[in-house]
């Protein structure tokens, strides 16, 4: 293990990190054994639904030290998301898109690059600037990767505090941000973590479409419409359909509604800049997409992991839950398209659509 330990290098990390993009740096020791309990609760109550890998990792994601054998510092990074030309009043903005039931919403974070490819490329330029500066130590670069703790990390090192909708919050950028992590064989001095600042409020509790948030810190994955519309991958229960409304790749309500997220920082990367077809594009539209033209569209965008049939499984609820506002001929024959030509999975959740138009209630 490499024996190194100065707060002047971290200053230098801090340095560098900017000049890469990334807007905080902190550092966390590998001890999570405080957070031992609460994940393994987590995973008894089956919060985690179908994501079978939290299960299988168990508390492997509390011990860094046996994910990465040697590493004694975690060094965690932020990165914000918002486009540079995010306007002023953009949470009021994102809620009026809900309200236009033909549109198709998709999270402000999936709007552009992939940040899986963004945050590892230079996590690992700064680890390669590292070893310039002490010579070769052992290290491994995460994002959303592996079996990690990011938000109790986070926390730890200073970026922010868990909100009590369970994302890591910042007095100074929000939630709109990504996190990556170093873990390292090099033993740093670790940032001060920060104190609660949500007091009171449970707005995010309140908004959330789907009661997800079961209560402070509690979060049942399996009503979390980012859950259903990206990691679930069979039919989406009907009694959480009607509440989707036209959200068709992730959630933003609850981090829309959170008063901190005015002082969201707009991202200096030209890789978070929304693709057209992935901010403010119609149901219809986006139904008329075959595989290849999906294929093509999400390329480097972290939508196409979820592939094209769940993505037609959600715009079909989408397109449904447009059509309980009033019956409408081009709804009717994207839905009647998908009927004849998807899978089983896609027909099922398009005939559930079809059901919705008043006229087929009446």
């Amino acid at each position: 293990m490499v024996t190194f330990s100065s707060s002047q290098f971290v200053f230098q990390i801090r340095a560098w990190a900017r000049e890469l993009g990334f807007s905080q740096i902190g550092v966390s020791g590998v001890d999570l054994s405080a957070a031992e309990p609460g994940l393994q609760d987590w995973l008894a109550q089956g919060f985690h639904g179908e994501m079978g890998y939290m299960a299988a990792h168990g508390l492997k994601r509390a011990r860094p030290a046996e994910l990465v054998p040697g590493t004694v510092s975690v060094v965690t990074a932020r990165m914000d998301y918002l486009s540079a030309d995010t306007p002023e009043g953009w949470q009021a903005i994102e809620f009026a898109r809900l309200q236009r039931p033909a549109e198709g919403v998709v999270s402000l974070y999936a709007r552009g690059r992939d940040y899986h490819k963004v945050l590892r490329a230079r996590l690992q330029q700064l680890a390669e600037r590292m070893a310039q500066q002490i010579g070769p130590f052992g290290h491994r670069v995460f994002t959303d990767s592996a079996p990690v703790l990011e938000a109790e990390l986070a926390a730890r090192s200073g970026q922010g505090w868990r909100g009590k909708h369970t994302l890591v919050l910042s007095r100074e950028a929000g939630s709109m941000f990504f996190l990556g992590e170093i873990y390292v064989d090099v033993a740093l001095p670790p940032s001060e973590p920060v104190s609660n600042h949500c007091g009171s409020c449970n707005a995010c509790i309140e908004v959330c479409p789907t009661q997800a948030i079961l209560g402070p810190g509690r979060l049942d994955a399996r009503r979390c419409i980012s859950y259903l519309t990206i990691e679930h991958p069979g039919p989406i229960p009907l009694e959480l359909r009607p509440l989707m409304g036209n959200r068709i790749y992730g959630c933003d309500d609850c981090q829309l509604v959170c008063p901190w997220n005015k002082y969201a920082q707009r991202s200096t990367l030209p890789d978070f800049a929304p693709r057209p077809a992935l901010s403010g594009g119609a149901l219809v539209e986006l139904a008329a997409w075959n595989e290849a033209e999906f294929l093509q569209r999400t390329e480097g965008s972290p939508i196409r992991r979820i592939g094209f049939e769940r993505w037609q499984r959600n715009i079909a609820v989408a397109l449904g839950n447009a059509l309980r506002t009033g019956a409408q001929p081009a709804l009717v024959a994207a839905l009647q398209q998908q009927l004849g030509q998807g899978s089983e999975l896609v027909r099922e959740h398009a005939a559930w659509a079809l059901a919705q138009q008043p006229r087929a209630r009446g």
